[in-house]
């Protein structure tokens, strides 16, 4: 799964606080919602986590466990609720993830990704000089402090609520506290409601209306998805399928600027029941499959499946939300 990168700068610190029993915590001092995963080799064995949110100018723990393993590995992401291509550190080490919180164990010569959930991205080894604890943060240019970061960022997302926000600086202005007292309003927050709350509530609210370049499958059921696409460029069908969604986690079925005024979406859960579907006929097979026309299905060999319209018109990128009683209009 392919994803457009903007590198950040990574930098340690030895000397920052530590939660109780925390061995490697990661602190964000950039402007955006990070997800960050973390993989420990011990051959034969490596062990992949993720995925761990920090919000800007905060810190969390990644690992409880003292830092023992020949080598560390870490890659973080930007939330999917910023607007504009997706942001992410990474380095030259593919790694398989998956899109859900998870833990991936596999040996270390294994092939990667070979199940079907899963995909690689690329990590970047963490130097801890050896220590059994470390702590290390995320920064992005001109650099921040976590205090500044915290400013930035809440200006970052209420930009992607569609506030107007002047400039994303550290410095505090009359319309960003005009904006976030309205947002605060809008979002029921309390008067003792903290930093963590007020990122949460922009988080979930810009990630219903913000779309990545692409189009984005998000399952708000409680159970894992299997997703396919259909699409009819110059008049030519094609469906593509299928990606496993798991249950609260998005999936990018497309990761390039979308040039269709229509795509077709076919969501099923594991035992073939569909919860998204429609009018539109493509063909289908029960395992991966990519498929030129939409024709005499039988004929050849595959099944015929209706496929629900999402008007992608004049958008570069789209997010389809799925909930339990179907696609989300």
């Amino acid at each position: 799964m392919a994803r457009a990168l903007l590198l950040f700068c990574l930098v340690a610190a030895a000397l920052w606080p530590r939660p109780a029993q925390a061995a490697l915590t990661l602190c964000n001092r950039t402007s955006y919602i990070l997800y960050a995963a973390t993989s420990a080799i011990q051959s034969p064995r490596s062990e992949t986590r993720g995925w761990t949110r920090i919000a800007p100018g905060d810190c969390e723990v990644a690992r409880k466990e003292p830092l023992t393993a020949e080598t560390y590995l870490v890659h973080a992401r930007s939330a999917l609720a910023h607007s504009g291509p997706a942001r992410a550190w990474g380095g030259n080490y593919p790694v398989c993830v998956k899109d859900a919180n998870f833990t991936l164990r596999q040996a270390v010569t294994q092939p990667y990704c070979t199940a079907g959930d899963t995909f690689a991205l690329s990590f970047a080894p963490l130097d801890n000089h050896g220590q059994r604890d470390w702590t290390m943060h995320f920064d992005e240019k001109p650099a921040l402090t976590l205090s500044q970061a915290q400013l930035v960022g809440a200006k970052r997302l209420l930009k992607d609520n569609g506030y107007r926000i002047a400039a994303m600086d550290a410095k505090p202005d009359k319309a960003t506290g005009a904006a976030l007292n309205d947002f605060r309003k809008k979002a029921r927050l309390g008067p003792d409601a903290g930093n963590r709350e007020l990122f949460t509530a922009l988080e979930r609210a810009a990630a219903r209306t913000a779309a990545p370049a692409g189009y984005t499958v998000c399952n708000e059921t409680r159970e894992m998805l299997l997703v396919a696409l259909g699409e009819v460029p110059r008049g030519r069908s094609v469906s593509r399928g299928w990606w496993t969604v798991q249950a609260g986690a998005c999936a990018r079925a497309i990761t390039t600027p979308l040039a269709a005024n229509d795509i077709f979406l076919l969501a099923q859960r594991g035992n073939g029941q569909a919860v998204v579907a429609g009018p539109q006929k493509f063909c289908t097979t029960p395992s991966a499959f990519e498929i030129q026309g939409a024709g005499n299905c039988a004929t050849r060999g595959y099944a015929e499946s209706g496929f629900a319209r999402t008007d992608t018109r004049g958008r570069s990128g789209y997010i389809a939300r799925i909930t339990p009683s179907g696609l989300a209009r």
